[in-house]
């Protein structure tokens, strides 16, 4: 009888390892747009989540006060403290100021350009710096402190939200 001795095959061939290299590869390629559009898509939504917290707090503002909706000078008072039914602000409650307050704190704009991005300001004319929201106090509406160029992943404008 004679021994015949084989050879171990030990570690992988070259092919092997370039077939692996290329599934990891289209893998990378599909998931990298998937991810980093993931972090601009959490922004845009946080933001419309904003806008309709905002929107419902000046909506009950409103209500509570005969329809007359927070004036620009006072509007982050008017919605993180106690007013009394012609709006003024107060931080402690009693028996005048019965009203509020409607959100703990206005939001900061987490999308747009850095001028106003992270700011919590309002203003009434859009592209004032360090004003992240855009308040009209006739008609109660407010939106994002964004030009005409800045928009969302799928295009959408961001002040018309």
């Amino acid at each position: 009888m004679t021994c015949v001795a084989r050879k171990r095959r030990q570690g992988f061939s070259l092919i092997e390892l370039v077939i692996v290299v290329v599934i990891i590869g289209i893998i990378g390629a599909i998931a990298i747009p998937r991810i980093s559009r993931g972090a601009a898509g959490a922004a845009d939504s946080a933001t419309i989540a904003d806008l309709a917290v905002m929107r419902n707090a000046i909506d009950l503002y409103a209500t509570e006060h005969g329809g007359t909706f927070p004036t620009l000078a006072a509007i982050t008072n008017q919605l993180t403290q106690y007013t009394d039914s012609a709006g003024a602000a107060q931080a402690a409650s009693d028996t005048t100021h019965i009203y509020g307050p409607y959100v703990r704190k206005v939001p900061a704009l987490k999308v747009g350009p850095a001028t106003a991005k992270g700011f919590s300001a309002f203003t009434d004319t859009s592209g004032t710096a360090s004003c992240g929201w855009v308040y009209t106090a006739a008609t109660g509406t407010v939106v994002t402190n964004t030009g005409a160029g800045d928009v969302d992943a799928s295009g959408t404008l961001y002040n018309t939200y």
